[in-house]
């Protein structure tokens, strides 16, 4: 979208006879501008099961006032929001494209229609600095929301309210705990809800959360969250509330299930996708990488749990987050590599970089970045990548789940991570048994299997404890080190490319095979280092796995 706008703002509920305190004599505030009438209409677009809303995203058309546009209010990790703006242009009771594209990861394959219109009779104070530059706004709200009709046979419902908004500008968070601390004194009082929306639409979003709709019931369970296996019902014999081997009714009476346990991991790195999405569509920094590994994650919980939910209902879904991870791949190791080359040119003495290395390897990397960049944008708004997110949706709002999902949770995962560390043995000995090239190859299957270990054991973390930590701990630093090795294939083969391009365009291309020889060292000893951490990684999968 075209512009993105920071907001920092705090809310505040105020009754009709509330009077605005006088805000002069504030810290910083110079001036107190003249009250200003802004007359506000919002259309508010959502789909039908509010997925929008559920995942604290709002989408809205406004007229009115100096911000009419169309916008997106999105979270940010320090509390704030960040809003994109676009305008309005002729479009009114359908959303355009380019402003659906920073959300179509949490849409999927739904188009998002009017869900409510806000109305808002806004009074505004401008709070100005020595200079006349305006440091917060303070607006004064009077409210009227409908909530459109949900479906067929129902009304439409009518909310209004007085509300404050104080909105940080070019003021700092002083300013804005001073306003705040003068109008609660006043009788204001913190808004109990998060945003105009979610008041308007309380009771059906209330509802989406009691009974959330086939296909997109699990998708806004927050971090660490644990999502009810709703296809427990169908677990045969044992079935809902079945007792478990430790004799206590599985859930909420008794120790948590299997399914409540590996249902809740899913959903947590579906979430953990959606942001990663969010962020790469939004141009945020790590989101290709968080992205990956929430890929990562979702097919190896899937597969090290295939007893609890089969292979011929998880098998597709591993396939398609395989393919979408690798249309990313490009994108991150290219980037990863050649930053690595970059700095590794830096640190030369100047009479060993011979010819403009570091400018070709500078403008290979503004090619390979805009390469993957196109690439990842096709990727991510494909409707194969779209129909993946409503399939995982609806695999966590309706799970295919066996019988053993009823079961405590303690020896399900304790199996799975004796398993997964049977299949990193089976890596290991046929790295041991491999020579020459081949050796690589087999030592990146042992870090695929690593990977697969250590997100099987920090599922079953919670509930084995300690010796989990210590065994994600001790794979986490075979990742590092094995990671580092086979970056050094990616990076050799820049080498020998740029090398060959230097070349051709008649450079001395020397360095680029001393390049190319410090990684070949880089990865001995990031192999050497692996050999040494190996002997202590089979006691430690023994101890996670005794803990059932």
């Amino acid at each position: 979208m075209s512009t993105v706008h920071l907001e920092i703002e705090r809310k505040f509920e105020a009754g009709p006879s509330f009077e605005l305190p006088d805000l002069a004599g504030l810290p910083g505030v110079a001036e107190v501008g003249e009250p200003e009438e802004r007359p506000l209409e919002a259309t508010y677009f959502d789909t039908d099961d509010l997925r929008l809303l559920r995942n604290r995203v709002t989408l809205r058309r406004r007229t009115g006032g100096p911000d009419a546009g169309w916008h997106v209010k999105l979270p940010s990790a320090n509390g704030g929001r960040r809003e994109l703006h676009q305008p309005l242009g002729p479009a009114v009771k359908s959303v355009p494209t380019a402003v659906i594209a920073p959300v179509l990861g949490l849409l999927g394959t739904a188009t998002p229609g009017p869900v409510a219109i806000i109305r808002t009779r806004r009074v505004v104070l401008e709070l100005r600095g020595p200079d006349g530059q305006v440091l917060a706004e303070v607006a004064d709200d009077r409210v009227h929301g409908t909530a459109m009709a949900a479906g067929p046979g129902e009304a439409a419902t009518v909310t209004e309210w007085r509300e404050l908004e104080v909105e940080l500008v070019d003021g700092d968070e002083a300013l804005l705990e001073a306003v705040a601390d003068r109008l609660l004194a006043a009788g204001a009082r913190p808004s109990s809800a998060p945003s105009k929306l979610g008041l308007v639409l309380r009771r059906r979003l209330d509802a989406q959360v009691r009974a959330p709709e086939a296909g997109h019931g699990a998708a806004a369970v927050p971090s660490g969250g644990g999502a009810t296996p709703q296809g427990t019902k169908k677990a045969g014999k044992k079935g809902k509330g079945a007792k478990g081997k430790q004799g206590k009714k599985a859930g909420k009476d008794g120790p948590a299930t299997a399914g409540e346990v590996v249902l809740g991991a899913l959903a947590e790195q579906l979430t953990a996708l959606r942001t990663a999405d969010l962020d790469i569509r939004t141009e945020q920094p790590e989101g290709v990488h968080d992205f990956r590994v929430a890929c990562r994650r979702l097919r190896s919980i899937l597969a090290a749990f295939r007893p609890l939910l089969p292979r011929e209902h998880t098998d597709p879904l591993r396939e398609e987050l395989r393919w979408v991870s690798g249309e990313l791949s490009d994108a991150r190791d290219g980037e990863v590599a050649l930053e690595h080359l970059r700095a590794l040119v830096a640190a030369q003495p100047e009479e060993l970089v011979l010819g403009p290395v570091a400018a070709r390897i500078q403008q290979a990397e503004v090619q390979e970045q805009r390469v993957a960049g196109e690439g990842t944008a096709t990727a991510l708004s494909g409707r194969r990548y779209l129909r993946l997110l409503d399939a995982l949706d609806t695999l966590l709002a309706d799970p295919p789940v066996t019988e053993l999902a009823a079961e405590p949770a303690g020896p399900v995962v304790a199996d799975a991570v004796r398993r997964s560390g049977k299949r990193l043995r089976r890596a290991i000995h046929a790295a041991q048994e491999a020579e020459g090239a081949d050796r690589a190859a087999r030592l990146h299957d042992v870090r695929k299997a690593a990977k697969r270990l250590r997100y099987t054991t920090e599922v079953a973390a919670p509930i084995v404890g300690g010796p989990a930590a210590d065994l994600v701990t001790a794979l986490k630093e075979v990742q590092d080190v094995l990671g580092g090795a086979q970056d050094t294939v990616v990076t050799r083969a820049w080498c020998r490319r740029l090398g060959i391009a230097a070349f051709t365009a008649g450079e001395n291309a020397w360095t680029y095979g001393r390049l190319h020889a410090l990684e070949e060292t880089r990865a001995a000893e990031a192999t050497a280092a692996f050999w040494a951490q190996e002997p202590a990684l089979k006691p430690a999968v023994r101890a996670v796995a005794r803990r059932r």
